[in-house]
């Protein structure tokens, strides 16, 4: 049996984004953090995987979609992309990037949260936020996009595992977990920010209860990498980190003590042991075990798409969940 490759999640804590002239600087030292990984635990690990959290580069902070669009949006792939391919190539290894505001010219009129997963020989994939932290992110999701024609929820086939990437929120979501898992994800990766009180610790623990739940549900690995910003620098919110790698059954195999701060931390992505003991289990597999037609509040939409996704603001939103609500009482009536 081959020795397993390892994963490190790297934290960052950088400021609050004003305008995307910040992420060239926010990029070097993302790629310090990854090389400093890579060459710091070589002669204990092999780190094949390196995340970083969400809004590593731009976050959704301005209150339109012109004003994001104006300031913090940009193309993918770009410049900042072909540094991580290069890195990449160079280490021989995956990213999955921290998240960016995208413009994508095939949906001009919108704008997304969205991640790559980049390899040694380019960029692989691109996940869009499916479930943005509404009301307060006004980006779109592919959801509300009738003619979005993408998968939504991609899973790449790469020499270290099966690797689908969902951000934030979307955990807490267990429907879009489970559709990786379903589309062949062995590796789970969880880019954040994700903040108090709901973050690292006691009594709530979101974050912890979250990765695990999703990882024993789905059989399958969970790296998960948490913003690690301060109040200071992202008011109204403090970001607890803990960032962390669970496995199959809900084990935390690394985390980094909750608090800001960049931390880095590494542990084994065994895919060769999880692809076994998804062969092996008759009992606890949840996969195997479901018994899909019986749930029925699926065929339908409860938060209907956007009605004008390239127009969504905070009053609409709020409508939108509102109508949601509405639908769920006359569903009980």
């Amino acid at each position: 049996m081959s020795a397993p490759a390892y994963a490190a999640c790297c934290q960052t804590a950088f400021p609050c984004p004003r305008t995307r002239d910040d992420y060239a600087s926010r990029v070097d030292r993302m790629l310090e953090m990854a090389a400093g990984a890579i060459i710091g635990y070589e002669p204990f690990h092999d780190v094949r995987l390196v995340v970083f959290p969400e809004f590593a580069h731009g976050a959704p902070i301005h209150g339109s979609v012109a004003e994001l669009r104006d300031k913090l949006a940009v193309e993918l792939p770009n410049e900042h992309i072909d540094r991580y391919a290069a890195f990449c190539r160079e280490h021989g290894v995956w990213m999955q990037t921290g998240s960016f505001i995208e413009h994508d010219p095939d949906h001009p009129d919108v704008l997304f949260n969205s991640t790559m997963l980049v390899g040694p020989d380019g960029p692989l994939a691109t996940y869009r936020k499916l479930n943005p932290w509404i009301p307060w992110e006004l980006h779109a999701s592919p959801h509300d996009l009738a003619d979005y024609d993408r998968e939504p929820l991609p899973v790449v086939d790469t020499e270290i595992g099966r690797i689908g990437c969902a951000i934030c929120y979307d955990w807490l979501f267990p429907e879009t977990i489970r559709q990786l898992a379903f589309n062949g994800a062995e590796i789970l990766v969880r880019i954040s920010a994700y903040m108090d009180p709901w973050g690292a610790t006691p009594p709530m623990d979101w974050w912890t209860l979250f990765n695990r739940a999703r990882a024993v549900e789905n059989t399958a690995i969970v790296v998960a990498c948490n913003q690690g910003a301060s109040l200071e620098d992202y008011a109204p919110f403090s970001w607890p980190g803990g960032s962390m790698v669970v496995d199959w059954d809900g084990r935390v195999l690394a985390q980094a003590d909750p608090g800001p701060g960049e931390k880095v931390v590494v542990a084994p992505i065994d895919v060769e042991t999880l692809r076994a003991e998804r062969a092996r289990r008759v009992g606890h597999d949840m996969r195997a075990h479901l018994r899909s037609g019986v749930h029925t509040y699926l065929e339908r939409d409860h938060l209907a798409p956007a009605e004008d996704p390239a127009s969504i603001d905070g009053a609409s939103l709020r409508q939108r969940i509102a109508d949601a609500k509405r639908s769920l009482e006359e569903d009980r009536s």
